[in-house]
């Protein structure tokens, strides 16, 4: 069976678009359109629904999802294990947008360097869009920061932990105050999007022993949450190493609210075989990490 019926079916499912599954492969509709005709013919059952909406699966095609994925996978190893050992090829990581920043530059410059063959994309992503990546094979990796649980057949394998500062400005009320709960739910909050699990853990707790419901406005970059709370705007909680220069030079002052560090994780899929680009890939981020605290 020609692999492309796979990966084009899977980029639909995963979409729930002819349209944009082809904006994805860099196709033209028409041409999704016949491979996945293509497939259904060669399996004999209609996988797709064709709604005014968008495309949605069938009971068939929600089996043939995870039975099309194992093959990809498998189609992937025939081809690294057979042409090297070495660490070549591409890789997606889905990580959070502070470890992204922060974090993996080292380690991808590390790994260009010991492997010319081996090609790492990074992309930022919150902890549920993660677990979803690597499940759907989008991306052969992901890191976590966060205390979830990752749903079967997704395992975590530990790397460290992340220390997490609740800061504000210098001169922010809040630094003159007894750091309660009650008190802190009455200033203004600038915390990374949903999906950030320090972020999402802290509003939790905050609402929980809090009967106020403080302002929280959410950004997809951290550089943004940051920048406000430098500017006086409200608090933020950040990563220390997304604050560390800040700090320094005391643009940030850290509150004496002692926020538990956040566990740092690979997020793997158990189903599919570890390709030695991403042994190689842990490893070195590992490193860097262990190097790096």
């Amino acid at each position: 069976m020609d692999t492309d019926l796979l990966r084009t079916f899977l980029a639909v499912a995963r979409h729930e678009s002819f349209t944009a599954a082809a904006a994805e492969l860099n196709l033209v509709q028409s041409t999704v359109t016949s491979r996945i005709k293509a497939l259904e013919k060669a399996l004999g059952a209609r996988l797709l629904d064709r709604l005014p909406d968008g495309a949605r699966l069938t009971d068939a095609g929600h089996r043939a999802v995870d039975h099309a994925r194992t093959v990809l996978d498998a189609e992937r190893r025939l081809i690294e294990n057979t042409a090297s050992t070495e660490p070549a090829g591409e890789v997606v990581v889905g990580a959070p947008e502070s470890v992204c920043a922060y974090r993996l530059p080292k380690a991808v410059a590390a790994l260009r360097r010991e492997h010319p063959g081996l090609a790492v994309h990074l992309i930022p992503a919150g902890t549920r869009e993660t677990f979803q990546g690597v499940l759907e094979g989008r991306f052969g990796l992901g890191l976590i920061l966060d205390r979830a649980a990752a749903p079967r057949p997704l395992s975590l394998l530990p790397i460290g932990a992340e220390p997490i500062e609740l800061v504000a400005a210098p001169d922010h009320p809040s630094t003159r105050e007894e750091m309660t709960w009650p008190a802190l739910a009455e200033h203004s909050y600038f915390l990374l999007e949903e999906g950030c699990g320090y972020s999402d853990e802290f509003v939790r707790e905050l609402e929980r022993h809090s009967p106020i419901r403080p302002w929280i406005t959410r950004f997809g970059s951290i550089e943004a949450a940051r920048s406000c709370a430098e500017a006086g705007l409200g608090l933020s909680v950040l990563p220390e190493v997304a604050c560390a220069d800040a700090l320094r030079s005391h643009r940030l002052r850290a509150l004496p609210h002692a926020r538990p560090d956040a566990p740092l994780a690979f997020v793997l899929d158990e189903r599919r075989w570890r390709s030695p680009a991403v042994d190689a890939i842990t490893r070195t981020i590992a490193e860097s990490f262990r190097t790096d605290r």
